[in-house]
């Protein structure tokens, strides 16, 4: 029988025969068979036999994909793509990527043994998304504006399945390792996230895979690559992985005024702050937007517009500025939509050892009581333990006293200060990476205090939340400078407050006003692009916050529109510099490096893709207060972000209850469009018979759907 060849390729067994493939059309049966009637075979021409040419390129594919997974023979993509490339049934069936080769789709069909890279761009399998697309010279992933540096070979120590050898690349964004096996094992590192770079071993060090370097990262997991001793073979690696880790200590950009991504979404403009003040009802009557702080004059961390209390003018809180730590004065957060009660933030007063008063201070905070008229006295919450409130006079600091203030009621929350906090997840990272001990868990779990942290900080912020809800009374909240404790404990009791920061839009509107407008201190915290990993202010503050949101999800699993995976996502780029959502430590500062005009928005990448990071058991609700359990019982750790990178504990992914929940949605979805075809043919029907004799029959009643 005739035959019509559609195209021949190059092929390669594993033995290292070669010969050429060629796809044809004709005849019955679709087993493919090379020219010696084996799989391997021998040099020379094979045919691939199809059935169904409306189904040609799915077929081919499939065929291809048989013979691969059987004998190891690997196909040279040139010509295979000049034939399937434009096909969507290929693209669909088998995930194709434009500059992806076939042999490495085809190899995916086995699982891998150890894969550590971040869960957004969660393998070298899907690297076409998210605005990656692939190096086709090193099969390694590339954004717009990424450029290769270097690559060595090395040797990757695995915790998990020893020695590995592989070839390791440094771009200006990541660095990237990917192991010499059939089914190799991938590393894909953002260069933000790496905390430390050390050199390990020296050219006298015996014994194998001594020599090299081991690298700390910022999101519990370390990395250690051993390299061969002769010619001082590290020196050139270690000094181009510390420059471009830690580019600001360098002279260099930040790789997100390099990045070059395009999204169909502007993340930027998420947060409008006139637009969230309005939508809470603001001005009013008792409140007024004051842009006394337009040029960062009155407060260089405070955002340029705030809302403050319309018996006040813009000498008054020049007045109360200088009275109050780096000059952040009680400013409106959120105001309660019935009882109008109030959430205010600010820093700790300047009282001192010497228990100085400042009277503008004691009547703005008696200005703010009275624009409730509902309660006899404000409630104001100190985010520290009370020893660390007296022990803060000694350096100009100090708390409100009964004396200064007897309309208002003091409470003290004992969550403690950055420096405990980081010392909390060091220990927390030793327990869990890379070995879990089984035997003394939760004692060692016990011992860090983390999960003891996230339940003050919860505590705090119910105590908050029901103050203003059920107490009607308004609150003012503070620490010691306002911009870490408060961040926490003000936008978790605006989550279980208002519903609208439970929406995924809602919730980048929160990050945004209460963390990165209010001057939470993002570049100190983080340290992006800074070498200098022993500095004090380094704290996981942020973290903490995500971590008690996640714990708020855990027990209402219908009440936020976002999923884990946005969680995840968010702190995944916390750290590596791929956008400007969070660099640098206040607005001020951004306004002035143009972060808007020169970056792309984390928003950006997340809106563009809404599905992805939606929860399937969202259920929309109106003016429902969320009251978590705050107790060690309800608690629990987070498994799928701090265990991640160890595969032998690693959750099921997806959550098979999340994932059938979704196949039935999908199924509903298509009922209901078949209704509704069903009901516009019926409609159209009846209105073609309107003008003839009308029998029962022809009466059909609308029919309705509890969907």
């Amino acid at each position: 029988m005739s035959h019509c060849c559609l195209g021949v390729a190059d092929w390669r067994g594993s033995r290292g025969q070669r010969g050429s493939l060629c796809l044809s059309q004709y005849g019955p049966g679709n087993v493919p068979k090379t020219a010696g009637g084996t799989r391997e075979g021998r040099a020379g021409v094979s045919f691939l036999k199809i059935d169904r040419p409306a189904y040609l390129h799915y077929e081919v594919a499939r065929q291809l994909f048989y013979v691969t997974a059987c004998s190891g023979v690997e196909i040279n993509c040139d010509k295979l793509k000049a034939i399937f490339s434009h096909c969507p049934r290929c693209h669909l069936r088998l995930g194709l990527v434009g500059t992806a080769n076939w042999y490495f789709i085809m190899a995916s069909a086995s699982t891998p043994k150890y894969n550590s890279h971040s869960l957004e761009s969660s393998s070298i399998r899907r690297m076409s998304r998210d605005g990656y697309h692939q190096d086709h010279d090193s099969d390694i992933p590339s954004l717009p504006g990424e450029t290769r540096v270097t690559d060595k070979d090395v040797t990757y120590m695995c915790p998990f399945n020893g020695p590995i050898k592989g070839r390791i690349y440094i771009t200006n964004y990541r660095l990237y390792f990917r192991g010499e096996e059939t089914d190799p094992v991938v590393l894909d590192v953002p260069l933000g996230v790496i905390l430390r770079i050390e050199k390990m071993g020296g050219v006298s060090s015996k014994g194998e895979n001594s020599y090299g370097l081991d690298i700390t990262c910022k999101d519990m997991r370390n990395l250690r690559f051993a390299l061969k001793q002769e010619g001082h073979s590290r020196r050139d690696i270690f000094e181009i992985l510390t420059k471009y880790a830690f580019p600001l200590s360098h002279g260099l950009l930040l790789f997100a005024f390099q990045n070059e991504e395009k999204y169909s979404e502007n993340g930027w403009t998420v947060y409008e702050p006139m637009s969230e003040y309005r939508r809470q009802g603001l001005p009013s009557l008792k409140w007024r937007i004051t842009f006394a702080n337009d040029n960062y004059e009155l407060c260089d961390t405070y955002p340029s517009l705030l809302v403050v209390p319309y018996n006040t003018n813009e000498e008054d809180l020049r007045r109360v500025a200088v009275f109050r730590s780096r000059n952040r004065i009680p400013v409106l957060s959120w105001i309660h939509p019935e009882n109008q009660s109030v959430i205010m933030r600010c820093s700790q007063p300047l009282v001192g050892m010497s228990g100085k008063r400042n009277r503008e201070d004691e009547k703005y905070l008696d200005i703010i009581r009275d624009a409730n008229g509902k309660t006899a006295k404000l409630t104001i919450f100190d985010a520290r333990p009370s020893v660390n409130a007296v022990a803060n006079k000694a350096t100009g600091g100090g708390y409100e006293s009964d004396d200064a203030y007897p309309n208002a009621e003091l409470c003290f929350l004992d969550i403690h200060n950055i420096h405990v906090m980081r010392e909390s997840l060091k220990k927390l990272k030793d327990i869990v990476y890379p070995n879990v001990e089984e035997s003394h868990w939760l004692s060692s779990l016990e011992s860090t205090h983390w999960l003891e942290h996230i339940k003050l900080v919860l505590t705090g912020a119910i105590q908050v939340a029901d103050k203003v809800s059920s107490g009607k009374s308004s609150v003012l909240v503070h620490c010691s400078d306002g911009w870490d404790r408060t961040a926490q404990l003000t936008s978790l009791a605006m989550l279980m407050l208002d519903s609208y920061y439970r929406t995924l839009i809602g919730f980048e509107v929160l990050v945004q006003k209460e963390w990165i407008s209010f001057g939470h201190k993002f570049s100190s915290r983080i340290g992006h692009g800074d070498k200098n990993h022993a500095d004090a202010d380094r704290s996981p503050i942020f973290l903490q916050f995500i971590d008690c949101v996640w714990q708020m999800a855990k027990q209402f699993p219908t009440a936020f529109e976002f999923n884990e995976l946005f969680l995840i996502t968010i702190l995944d780029h916390l750290y590596s510099c791929r956008f400007g959502t969070f660099l640098y430590n206040c607005e001020a500062v951004r306004e002035k490096e143009n972060v808007r005009g020169k970056t792309s928005s984390l928003w950006s990448l997340i809106n563009s893709d809404k599905t992805k990071y939606s929860n399937p058991f969202y259920t929309k609700e109106f003016n429902r207060v969320l009251y978590p359990v705050a107790s060690m019982r309800h608690l629990e750790l987070w498994v799928n972000y701090y265990i991640r990178w160890n595969p032998r504990i690693r959750q099921q992914q997806p959550n098979p209850v999340e994932q059938r929940y979704l196949e039935l949605l999908a199924l509903r979805d298509d009922y209901v469009k078949k209704l509704d075809d069903l009901q516009i043919t019926n409609s159209l029907k009846m209105n073609n018979s309107s003008n003839s004799p009308t029998s029962p029959s022809q009466i059909m009643p609308h029919v309705q759907t509890p969907f």
